[in-house]
């Protein structure tokens, strides 16, 4: 039994560099993703010590006894590892659906509700956080990166001062370096756990603080962090939920707000009123976006120079694609204007947002292949502009196409 344990550290000390790797690609997509969500957080990786990790293997061996190489790799799950360390614990709902939309989830999030070290009967409940097992997603990651994807990765979430409290009682308790500790130094430990969950309410008052200051003012929002904290609390009291939407990239709505000028609550207080409660397949940044620069060809492009352009500038477009894009913008942009100018030709009152097919059934503007056709188009256009999906400028141009033959069928109908 241990030549095969001495066998699994000899190999995994030649694995080592692929799981560190594979830790700090994840922790970075991780930690830009938070960031343009408006979360606060320090995200670090790590890939496991080999000295730590013989301690454990060993230990967890007295009871389970490996039989290969393969069962040791399926027991220790945290070779690669990535720690989230969040300013407010209140944005766990977010970080999970983050969590859930960036890898794939190997088996359901393991939560924390207070630990008790068993050799000292504590005061506190001691540690409280989630950890997912997860592996990258193929389709997020370019062809270097691939092989990374096969790595399994355990992210722990939890408060930045949780995450400090664990580590100095996980290397005390759990991993003595001088033996044992005290009963005195546990109490101490205990103490500490006591302040530390004391100040994790603390953190949630403080977030819910600013979420009113920020809420209650007219000037303009200091920074995409404010925007997030509004849009959240914005969108639960307008939507009558207590479930936190899915926000999408909150730093690209900042700016496109400060560009046009309308960067208070209430300037966007109207966008978020008319977002679709249903945010899976659209996030609320997108939506808001969507309605902010829908038919006015300056807002379109004021978008996309803050998106650098990315879609467009691409070395993998072509020429003839980039012009393609142009062409089906311009005719998207036409078209949502007569569409706008249908709607309240036949209805003033009706909610011009609420585009959705159904919606033009009901007021007979299309007829059901029509209205497909529409909810088609509809898809490749927010895959542009949003920079989801960049099709090859065949398709493009067709749908550029279909959008023409739409636009004909309400200006005989504005007529």
């Amino acid at each position: 039994m241990d030549e095969l344990i001495k066998q699994f550290l000899s190999q995994y000390k030649k694995e080592f560099d692929f799981y560190e790797m594979a830790g700090r690609i994840g922790a970075q997509q991780l930690e830009n993703r938070l960031g343009a969500s408006g979360i606060r957080a320090i995200v670090t990786s790590r890939a496991k010590s080999p000295n730590r990790l013989e301690d454990k293997i060993r230990k967890r061996n007295d009871k389970k006894v490996y039989a290969s190489l393969g069962d040791i790799y399926e027991d220790i799950v945290d070779l690669s590892g990535i720690r989230v360390a969040l300013y407010f614990p209140g944005e766990r709902n977010e970080v999970d659906k983050i969590i859930n939309d960036q890898f794939l989830l190997l088996q359901d999030p393991k939560i924390f509700n207070g630990t008790t070290n068993p050799s000292y009967e504590k005061r506190f409940s001691g540690y409280w956080a989630t950890h997912y097992r997860v592996r990258m997603k193929p389709s997020l990651q370019d062809e270097l990166q691939n092989r990374y994807c096969e790595a399994r990765i355990e992210i722990q979430v939890a408060s930045v001062l949780m995450h400090a409290w664990s580590e100095v009682e996980h290397d005390l308790v759990y991993k003595p370096m001088q033996g044992g500790i005290s009963e005195s130094e546990n109490a101490i430990l205990d103490e500490i756990n006591g302040l530390v969950l004391t100040g994790e309410i603390a953190l949630e008052r403080l977030q819910k603080a600013i979420e009113e200051r920020v809420a209650q003012s007219e000037r303009g929002f200091s920074n995409h962090y404010e925007l997030a904290s509004y849009l959240i609390e914005e969108t639960k009291r307008l939507l009558n939920s207590d479930i936190e939407p899915m926000l999408g990239d909150v730093s690209v709505l900042f700016q496109l707000i400060k560009r046009l000028e309308i960067n208070s609550p209430g300037a966007i207080s109207q966008y978020i009123s008319q977002a679709d409660a249903n945010m899976e397949k659209r996030s609320l940044t997108q939506q808001i976006i969507d309605q902010i620069i829908v038919a006015d060809e300056d807002r379109y492009n004021t978008y996309n120079s803050i998106l650098g352009d990315e879609k467009l500038k691409n070395t993998s477009i072509a020429e003839d694609g980039n012009v393609a894009i142009g062409c089906f913008m311009s005719a998207w942009i036409d078209f949502e204007v007569l569409l706008r100018n249908t709607i309240k030709k036949i209805s003033p009152a009706f909610d011009e947002y609420k585009t959705r097919k159904k919606d033009l059934l009901n007021l007979q503007i299309f007829t059901e292949e029509q209205a497909s056709e529409y909810e088609y188009l509809r898809r490749v256009r927010n895959n542009l502009v949003h920079g989801i999906e960049i099709p090859d400028s065949d398709y493009i141009n067709s749908a550029s196409n279909d959008i023409e033959a739409l636009s004909e069928i309400l200006k005989k109908r504005l007529i």
